[in-house]
């Protein structure tokens, strides 16, 4: 299997368990220091690598009504302070070619979003900047289908390819994650992330918003990291309750430290699998 590499982060090497975490939206300058800062100290107490994630314009929401960000420009500022202020790297999502030009020298990780995985040239315009691009698995799409997705990248020469596993379409607003995915995606080379978050969120479940189950947050995470996900993708707040966007599936800031012990327990203890394939 490939391994990607950003300096000395890496995804799957079967060792390592990286987190990308941060609040869904930039909702203010305060809420994404506060949580970059806590976000930070966790994974250097626990020896993860971390990326701090967060949208500058989420582009895709359910209703015209709901916030988007505070656009491109004094988002793309505000993640320049935090890599600044914390020494992280970030991570944001894209979804014009226009905005490529605009975040490469700032993003340390180009995000396609999942409704977007299949649009040939927003993947080939990012994956041209040579950055990391994790690309999210379409709620449409069955694990074998990426790899058309990644060849789409690693024809322009770049290699560092993430796919990151959200869950997938089951009847009408709701996912369900088949657990079998990692291993497919692994047996086509590439290493897979682990959406622990948007994998429990009930799409347009709450008529004008989505909604989601925070509360299979726990189980889910612990199940993906046994089947051998290669890092954790997690949105936090400190109060999701009052979130801007996606706050049922968001988990509290204060409750991050634990999952994510736990996860590290399962990986330890799942890191030499047995095979049954003859």
């Amino acid at each position: 299997m490939k391994t990607v590499k950003l300096k000395n982060t890496v995804w799957g090497d079967g060792k390592t368990l990286p987190l990308i975490a941060g609040p869904c939206v930039i909702e203010s300058k305060d809420i994404v220091f506060r949580t970059a800062e806590k976000l930070k100290t966790i994974c250097e107490k626990l020896k993860l690598p971390f990326i701090f994630k967060s949208s500058y314009d989420k582009a895709n929401r359910t209703s015209i009504d709901s916030f988007r960000g505070h656009g491109i420009e004094e988002g793309l500022e505000i993640l320049n302070q935090v890599k600044k202020e914390f020494g992280v790297f970030v991570l944001s999502d894209v979804h014009e070619i226009s905005e490529i030009e605009l975040v490469k020298d700032i993003l340390d990780i180009i995000q396609i979003p999942a409704f977007l995985c299949r649009q040939t040239n927003l993947i080939i315009e990012a994956a041209k900047t040579g950055k990391v691009i994790n690309i999210k698995k379409g709620q449409f799409l069955a694990p074998d289908d990426v790899l058309n997705i990644a060849k789409k990248a690693y024809a322009t020469g770049n290699e560092n390819v993430l796919i990151t596993e959200r869950g997938t379409s089951f009847g009408y607003h709701n996912l369900v994650v088949d657990m079998r995915s990692f291993e497919i995606i692994h047996k086509l080379g590439i290493p897979v992330v682990f959406d622990s978050t948007h994998s429990v969120q009930l799409p347009g479940g709450a008529g004008t918003t989505s909604s989601g189950q925070r509360e299979f947050i726990p189980g889910l995470l612990k199940a993906a990291v046994a089947a051998g996900c290669d890092g954790i993708f997690m949105e936090t707040h400190p109060n999701p309750d009052v979130a801007l966007s996606d706050g049922p599936n968001m988990v509290p800031l204060d409750k991050v430290e634990s999952l994510l012990k736990q996860a590290i327990r399962i990986k330890e203890a799942t890191h030499n699998t047995v095979s049954v394939s003859n």
